[in-house]
C-alpha cells in the first residue's frame, strides 16, 4: 500500500539529516513541502531529483486532498517542511490527518528539531516543559499567554522572528525581572548562538547591536523556587 513519510529535515547544516531520511527522499515519487525552492536546495545537495509539491499554511487543506489524491493512484509521498519536523510549528497536521482518514499508512523520519536542539544545549529545563512555538502577534493575546506560560512555573520554549525577539524578550522581563533565559540564534548554521541571562539582559545585549538578524528560539527557565523544589525533590 502506497505510504505517506514524515521526514525531518536540517534546521540549517544541509549535513544534518540521517541516512534514512536521505533514502526515503530518494525512493519516494512526490515530495510535498512548503517551499519548492527551499526544498530543490536541499535535494540539489544530495543529487535527488523529484516531483516537487507545495504544501503550506495557506493551502493546506486541499493539499491534504491531493496528497490523498496521489497516495490512491500507487505513489509513495513524502512530506517535508522548510526545516526540522514536519508538524511542529509547521504544517502537516491536516496532511497526517486526512491521510490516516483515507486509510493509508503514515511512517515518521525523525530526525533535527529547533526544540530538541535548543534543550540540549540549554542546561536546565525541570522534569517537564511546554513547547508554546510562536506566541500571538496581538499584544494582549501574547501577554496574556505569556502571563500563563509563566505562572506555571516550569520551563517553555517559544520562536520568535527577528523582528520580534527584542520586544518578547522585554515584556518577559517586564512580567517576572528574574526569569532566566536560554536564546538560541541561527542554530546549526554558520553564525550560530547562544545567550543566557535574564529576559531584561539578554534584550539589552541584543538591542544593542545595530541589526537583529536570524532565526529564535527561546528557552524560558522554571522560577528559581521551582527549580529549588525540583533539586529537593531529587536529593530525598
Amino acid at each position: 500500500m502506497s505510504t505517506l513519510y514524515m521526514v525531518a529535515t536540517p534546521i540549517g547544516n544541509l549535513d544534518d539529516i540521517t541516512y534514512r531520511a536521505v533514502q526515503t527522499l530518494q525512493t519516494v515519487e512526490v515530495i510535498a513541502c512548503e517551499d519548492t525552492r527551499h526544498t530543490q536546495l536541499l535535494l540539489s545537495h544530495y543529487n535527488i531529483s523529484k516531483r516537487l509539491i507545495a504544501c503550506h499554511a495557506h493551502n493546506e487543506i486541499n493539499s491534504a486532498q491531493g496528497i490523498v489524491a496521489l497516495l490512491s493512484d500507487g505513489k509513495d509521498v513524502a512530506f517535508v517542511s522548510d526545516a526540522g519536523t514536519p508538524g511542529i510549528s509547521d504544517p502537516g497536521s491536516r496532511v497526517v490527518s486526512a491521510v490516516r482518514n483515507a486509510g493509508f499508512p503514515i511512517v515518521p523520519i525523525p530526525g533535527p528539531s529547533a526544540l530538541a536542539t535548543l534543550v540540549s544545549v540549554a542546561g536546565f529545563v525541570g522534569k517537564t516543559f511546554t513547547f508554546e512555538g510562536f506566541l500571538s502577534p496581538r499584544k494582549g493575546r501574547r501577554t496574556k499567554r505569556l502571563e500563563a506560560l509563566l505562572a506555571r512555573d516550569e520551563a517553555f520554549i517559544i520562536y520568535e522572528s527577528p523582528f520580534r525577539i527584542i520586544k518578547t524578550l522585554q515584556e518577559i522581563g517586564a512580567l517576572d525581572e528574574k526569569r532566566t533565559v536560554v536564546v538560541g540564534r541561527e542554530m546549526t548554521k554558520k553564525f550560530e548562538e547562544f545567550l543566557q541571562g535574564t529576559a531584561r539582559s539578554v534584550a539589552g545585549q541584543l538591542s544593542d547591536r545595530p541589526a537583529v538578524k536570524g532565526e529564535f528560539a527561546v528557552l524560558v527557565a522554571p522560577s528559581e523556587a521551582a527549580q529549588d523544589d525540583d533539586n529537593d525533590s531529587e536529593a530525598e
